[in-house]
């Protein structure tokens, strides 16, 4: 069983919390939760809210125990981009990309070890 939340829209960049989301894949949720806490990254607070409504929608929806549950997918895509303009020197601009990511995370029961 898998079960996924998402967060849409978040004003940061999705290099950067790609990060955030390559140290907790694979990981227990509980481990997980634990590192995020600690990260100084803006993104660790972003993701922190995401896999705890992923266990939350594994308890309620269904009937998940949170301390079997593993971080099978941890992902930062890009959303879109708000485009801004620079003045420069000469009557020029230059762009400023403000990018926005999707947040998603996916997680599961342990796997048994046979």
């Amino acid at each position: 069983m898998q079960v996924r939340a998402t967060a849409k829209y978040v004003r940061i960049s999705p290099r950067k919390a790609r990060l955030v989301a390559n140290l907790i894949r694979g990981k227990p949720v509980s481990e997980a939760l634990t590192m995020l806490a600690f990260m100084p990254q803006r993104a660790a607070r972003l993701f922190r809210k995401v896999v705890q409504s992923a266990v939350a929608n594994a308890e309620n929806n269904y009937n998940l125990a949170a301390r079997d549950l593993v971080v099978l997918q941890a992902l930062a895509d890009p959303g879109p981009t708000l485009k801004r303009w620079r003045a420069q020197a000469r009557g020029r601009v230059s762009p400023i990309k403000k990018r926005s990511s999707h947040l998603t995370v996916v997680v599961g029961e342990r796997e048994e070890r046979r």
